[in-house]
């Protein structure tokens, strides 16, 4: 019935459900939100999806409204967005106000149409780019890029990845040498797999400027457009197809040695750093999904029928439903803890107590995902397996799965990360109960 969600389809607190996380600013920003991605957003998500694009019209539209800066970690950075004459968000939540739990809004809504291509159009640069620059980067290449990012007047990737080194971050091989004036990088190597890359004009780069290992990365503005060596090539990936996955080749690419984002040797703190943000964020975007394709998978149960009854008539379908809606209503209770507690903790103490359990969350919401995909599917029947018609979004996807439980950290990578961090914080804390008092 119209006004009422399907079962799956939103989390409890939008059900009228108390919630101890969720204030009437986070309602009145949910609603906003919802209808701002519907008229600028969702209503063609699928179409754009399909054609492989979003129009450039809407980055502008986003842009115009600052609705990329909410991909921004929380607390937002007040005195700049102020200098720049922003004061709040759609004229509902200030930059003050903004919480971790109203970024975990702006995300959901951003991916509540199921399909992650079209926000990694958007926001993926201001979300995973921009950050690095705002809390590590000197006055001077802040007040020269910052506002123009958040703005959209200019687009930002970051480059981590590689063709020989994923997950393996401390392992890339892209090199960053001084010219012999000084005044310049010399970049050489390869970035693959980097969102937005295509559209980007800059992109925040791990480049190796000392020996190996993690102690000689450092992070690096590259400039992208009509800079000389530099190559840039769209992938095709089975999913997320509008969110501009490229290839990036660098070959003896001069770069500002004032690009430099903090100093020498201290990127993979940083990136490190900026994991927890990227792996919360996926982990929303994901429970999003999960939720699409559950609740669509409820929804055809109830009007397809089989055997002279609806198909949500056969308890092998509830039990498929109920299986997959137990563990998605428990990640997303998860998710919301976290969320919670991101935005509680200081951020030295977040990214040692919460990097292990993002890190495990981010896996988990990519294996929950494809069970309420595959679930889906399976009960769509033909349908679920037909690109077009009334299964068209849910066979869909299930090709965004693999986009899940890879960026990011690939799952099995961030499984064995999560329990090494827990034991390490576990060892520390051991030693400083035992060590003597003075």
């Amino acid at each position: 019935m119209a006004g009422i969600p399907i079962p799956f389809s939103t989390p409890p607190w939008l059900q009228g459900l108390p919630s101890p996380y969720h204030t009437e600013s986070h309602r009145k920003w949910q609603k906003a939100c919802q209808e701002f991605m519907l008229e600028h957003l969702h209503a063609h998500a699928l179409e754009w999806e399909n054609d492989g694009d979003v129009p450039q019209h809407v980055f502008r539209t986003f842009s115009a409204h600052n609705m990329l800066i909410p991909a921004l970690p929380a607390p937002l950075p007040i005195e700049l967005l102020k200098s720049q004459g922003i004061h709040d968000f759609l004229g509902v939540v200030s930059v003050e106000d903004f919480d971790y739990t109203h970024f975990s809004i702006y995300i959901s809504e951003l991916r509540a149409s199921g399909l992650p291509g079209p926000s990694s159009a958007l926001m993926s640069g201001v979300a995973y780019a921009v950050p690095p620059l705002i809390k590590y980067g000197n006055k001077t290449l802040q007040d020269k890029f910052v506002p123009k990012f958040l703005k959209g007047e200019i687009r930002a990737c970051i480059g981590i990845t590689e063709p020989g080194a994923g997950s393996d971050v401390a392992n890339i091989s892209t090199s960053a040498v001084k010219s012999s004036d000084g005044a310049h990088y010399i970049v050489n190597g390869a970035k693959k797999w980097i969102t937005n890359g295509i559209w980007a004009d800059y992109c925040t780069m791990a480049v190796r400027t000392g020996g190996s290992g993690p102690s000689g990365l450092s992070l690096l503005l590259v400039p992208l457009k009509n800079n000389p060596g530099v190559n840039v090539r769209r992938i095709k990936v089975g999913g997320g197809t509008t969110g501009g996955t490229s290839y990036i080749d660098l070959d003896d690419v001069k770069v500002p040695a004032e690009n430099l984002i903090g100093k020498e040797g201290q990127g993979m703190k940083m990136i490190m750093t900026n994991f927890n943000h990227e792996r919360l964020l996926i982990s929303i975007g994901v429970t999003r999904s999960a939720r699409v394709a559950l609740s669509s998978a409820f929804s055809y149960v109830m009007k397809r029928e089989a055997f002279n009854k609806p198909l949500m008539d056969q308890p092998v379908v509830r039990y498929r439903l109920a299986k997959c809606g137990a563990e998605l209503e428990s990640l997303s209770a998860w998710v919301d803890q976290l969320v919670y507690q991101m935005g509680h903790l200081e951020k030295t103490v977040s990214d040692i107590e919460l990097g292990g359990l993002t890190a495990m969350a981010k896996a988990r919401a990519g294996i929950v995902f494809e069970k309420c995909a595959r679930c889906a599917v399976l009960l769509l029947g033909g349908n679920g397996f037909t690109r077009t018609g009334q299964g068209e979004l849910v066979e869909k996807l299930s090709r965004e799965v693999p986009g899940a439980r890879i960026p990011g950290g690939s799952e099995d990578v961030l499984l064995d990360l999560s329990v090494r961090q827990l034991l390490k914080n576990y060892k520390a804390k051991v030693r400083a109960l035992e060590s003597p008092k003075i």
